[in-house]
């Protein structure tokens, strides 16, 4: 906007956003070292971009690594409202996960209710992907390797509670990796990254320099 143009109305967005280090995952688990939503999110992130980046260089794809990280970075930003639904709970039954669903959209809408009129288009593409762009070709592609780093988030928090010591966790890394296992099979990339990238975790930091 030009000097000279009306104040510009106050947003709650990004304050809202920032909340997500005061979202404590893992909540019906004992966990060695608790884990908030804001640390989950970057490494969600993180991953997503390396999945594209692996799919591009080594599979002949042409994803937007940039909008993975994105999406990555934003995926449970629903969450600042409703708080960490476990999973065991989310996916109880049919009947409650469709009900979550329409909590997390309601949630979705209630955040980019709070961004002024003019970015709330460029938002709703990183918050609602689904409700934004058809779901197929690459776009459904990228999606589905959002998820897959979600997965192999969660197996890294497990392994690290299992190395760790914390036997709270073995149950869930056997059922995280039997998600991770099943995606990879379907994307060479997860395949790729569980292969070469998942073995140091749990090292020292010695070990791993």
């Amino acid at each position: 906007m030009e000097a000279g143009d009306a104040t510009l109305e106050e947003s709650s967005f990004f304050a809202l956003v920032s909340r997500m280090k005061y979202i404590e995952r893992w909540a019906l688990m004992r966990s060695t070292r608790p884990e908030n939503l804001s640390e989950h999110s970057l490494e969600v992130a993180v991953i997503a971009h390396a999945l594209a980046t692996i799919a591009n260089v080594r599979y002949g794809r042409s994803l937007d690594a940039g909008r993975a990280a994105l999406m990555g970075m934003f995926h449970d930003a629903s969450e600042i409202i409703t708080g960490d639904m476990p999973t065991p709970v989310k996916y109880a039954n049919g009947q409650i996960r469709d009900a979550y669903k329409d909590v997390e959209a309601n949630a979705e809408q209630r955040l980019l209710d709070e961004l002024p009129q003019d970015l709330a288009p460029a938002y709703r593409q990183i918050l609602c992907p689904a409700a934004s762009d058809a779901a197929d070709g690459d776009e459904a592609y990228l999606r589905g390797l959002v998820k897959a780093a979600d997965k192999l988030s969660a197996l890294i928090k497990c392994l690290d509670e299992t190395h760790a010591g914390n036997a709270e966790f073995r149950s869930a890394q056997a059922t995280t990796q039997a998600s991770v296992d099943a995606m990879a099979a379907d994307h060479p990339e997860v395949a790729d990254f569980v292969e070469q990238f998942l073995p140091p975790f749990g090292k020292t930091l010695d070990e791993l320099l």
